[in-house]
C-alpha cells in the first residue's frame, strides 16, 4: 500500500448533470480519512444513476451519441468488452461511454464497426480507461484512439495499491462494491442480457469518480509526473496490435512433455490445422481442440481413428467430427524430411536467468546486483518493481552493459529499451556500479 493511509472513501465528484454517488447517510470524507468506513462496509452499487441504456445499434442513434458526447465536459469514461476464451479475434463486442453532461451510453460495434464520428467528438479531452493496454487495440479497430488517457490500474500501481482491480478500487477508494460476475461472459452473443448491460454500463460508471480520487493520490505522493509519462506511453504505443511470434505452437501448454524432434512436428502439424480451423468459425483454438489434446496426440501418434478418439480431449462431438483433420496433420508430419523437424529456435537477448550461472558467472553477478537496486528503490518508493523498469531491460542491460560504464551510457541504453525518463533518474545513479566489476578486496600488506 501507499506510505501513509490512503484514500478509503470519497464522495464522487459532482457532475454535470448527474447526482454524486454517496453511500446512504455517509458524509464525504477527506482524502486522509481513517484506514476504515465509517458505515461499516462497502454498498453495493446494481444498477446505474440513469438507469441501463440499451444498446446503440444503428448510424441515427450513433450521431446522437455523438452530439451528446461533444457537447459534455469534462474526461470521458471508456471501457469495451471482449469475447476471450469464446472468440478467435480480439475485437471489441461492446463499447461503453461516460461523461458528464451526456450521461452513459453503449454501443454496438457489430452493426457500427466505424466509430471515427464519435473518436473526433471527444478528441481534445482526456480518457479514463482501466487498464488500457487490455483495451486500446481493439478500441483502435473500430476508430477510437485517445491523445490523452488516464489509466486507473496503472495510477493505482504506481501509488502502491495492493489491489488494483476495478472493483476492489471502487471499494477502497469511492466506498461502492461492483458486481464482477459477467467479466467472463461471451460478449460476441446476441441479444445481451439486461443483467450484463447493466453490468457494462457500471463498468464506466464510476470511473471518472476513481480517476479523481488517483489522481489526488499521486499529487500528494509526488507521482503525478511519472504518471503522466507512463500515460503518454499508452498512448504511443498502446493500439499496436500484440507481436507476432515466430513459432507461436511453442507455447502450446504442457508442451514441455513432448519430447524429440519428430514429437514436436506433431504438435506443429496440429496446432497450425487447429488455428486455421478456429480463425474460419472465429472460435477460441481451445474450444475447437485443447491443448492437452495436441500434447497427448503428439506423445502418442496415433495412425487410426479409433485409437486417436480414445485419447484425452477427443471425446467431444466437435472434435470426433474433426478427427479426419487430426489424423492428416499426424500424417503430415510423420511424412516430414528429418531436415524439416523444428531445431531449438535461436534466443533472441538473454538467456533465462537460471541459465546464467553457468554460461556467464560475471553476467549472473551483475544481475543479482542490478535486481537488488531495482527491489530496494522500488520499495522506497512503493512501487512494484516490474513498474519501476520492465524485468526484461535490466536482463538484457546486465547480460550486455554499454562497453563503456558511465551513467550516460547506461542511461542511453535504458532509454533504448524503452524506460521513460522518471525510471531513469530513479535508476542510473545506483545501476551504473552495480554494472561494474565486483573484485575481491586485496589481502592485506604482510609487509607494512
Amino acid at each position: 500500500m501507499t506510505d501513509e493511509p490512503p484514500l478509503r472513501r470519497r464522495a464522487a465528484a459532482s457532475r454535470t448533470g448527474d447526482e454524486p454517488h454517496h453511500p446512504p447517510s455517509a458524509a464525504p470524507e477527506p482524502v486522509d480519512a481513517g484506514p476504515e468506513p465509517t458505515d461499516g462496509g462497502p454498498v453495493p452499487l446494481t444498477a446505474p444513476h440513469d438507469g441501463t441504456p440499451l444498446p446503440v445499434s444503428t448510424e441515427a442513434e450513433l450521431a446522437e451519441v455523438v452530439a451528446r458526447f461533444a457537447a459534455g465536459t469534462g474526461p470521458v469514461a471508456l471501457d469495451a468488452e471482449r469475447a476471450s476464451g469464446y472468440r478467435y479475434s480480439q475485437r471489441a463486442y461492446l463499447v461503453q461511454l461516460r461523461r458528464a453532461g451526456a450521461g452513459t451510453a453503449l454501443i454496438d460495434p457489430l452493426p457500427l464497426p466505424d466509430l471515427s464520428t464519435l473518436d473526433a467528438a471527444i478528441a481534445d479531452t482526456e480518457w479514463v480507461l482501466h487498464a488500457a493496454s487490455q483495451d486500446l487495440p481493439c478500441l483502435a479497430e473500430v476508430g477510437l484512439r485517445p491523445r490523452r488517457l488516464f489509466d486507473t490500474e496503472l495510477a493505482a500501481r504506481l501509488a502502491g495499491f495492493e489491489r488494483v482491480g476495478l472493483a476492489a478500487l471502487t471499494e477502497q477508494l469511492l466506498g461502492f462494491s461492483l458486481e464482477k460476475h459477467h467479466s467472463a461472459a461471451d460478449w460476441s452473443s446476441r441479444p445481451l442480457p439486461e443483467s450484463w448491460l447493466t453490468y457494462a454500463a457500471l463498468d464506466v460508471e464510476l470511473l471518472t469518480d476513481l480517476r479523481d480520487a488517483l489522481d489526488a493520490e499521486l499529487t500528494r505522493q509526488g507521482k503525478s509526473a511519472w504518471a503522466a509519462e507512463e500515460f503518454a506511453a499508452l498512448v504511443r504505443n498502446g493500439a499496436r496490435p500484440p507481436r507476432v511470434r515466430a513459432e507461436p505452437w511453442r507455447r502450446t501448454s504442457g508442451i514441455h512433455r513432448v519430447r524429440g524432434a519428430r514429437a514436436q512436428a506433431r504438435v506443429r502439424s496440429l496446432w497450425y490445422a487447429r488455428d486455421q480451423i478456429a480463425a474460419r468459425r472465429d472460435a477460441a483454438p481451445g474450444r475447437v481442440l485443447p491443448d492437452s489434446a495436441i500434447v497427448a496426440a503428439a506423445e502418442l501418434d496415433p495412425r487410426d481413428e479409433q485409437t486417436l478418439l480414445t485419447l484425452p480431449g477427443f471425446g467431444g462431438r466437435s472434435v470426433r467430427r474433426l478427427a479426419r483433420t487430426w489424423l492428416t496433420a499426424l500424417d503430415d508430419a510423420r511424412g516430414l524430411p528429418d531436415d524439416a523437424l523444428p531445431v531449438t529456435p535461436a534466443v533472441e537477448g538473454p538467456p533465462p536467468p537460471h541459465r546464467w550461472a553457468e554460461r556467464d558467472p560475471v553476467a549472473a553477478g551483475r544481475l543479482a546486483r542490478c535486481r537488488e537496486v531495482v527491489v530496494r528503490i522500488a520499495g522506497a518508493h512503493t512501487l512494484p518493481p516490474e513498474n519501476l523498469i520492465a524485468p526484461d531491460s535490466i536482463r538484457r542491460l546486465a547480460w550486455t552493459p554499454p562497453d563503456e560504464v558511465t551513467e550516460d551510457t547506461v542511461a542511453e541504453t535504458l532509454r533504448g529499451f524503452g524506460a521513460r525518463e522518471w525510471q531513469i533518474a530513479l535508476l542510473v545513479d545506483d545501476l551504473t556500479p552495480a554494472l561494474t566489476p565486483h573484485l575481491p578486496p586485496p589481502p592485506p600488506d604482510p609487509h607494512p
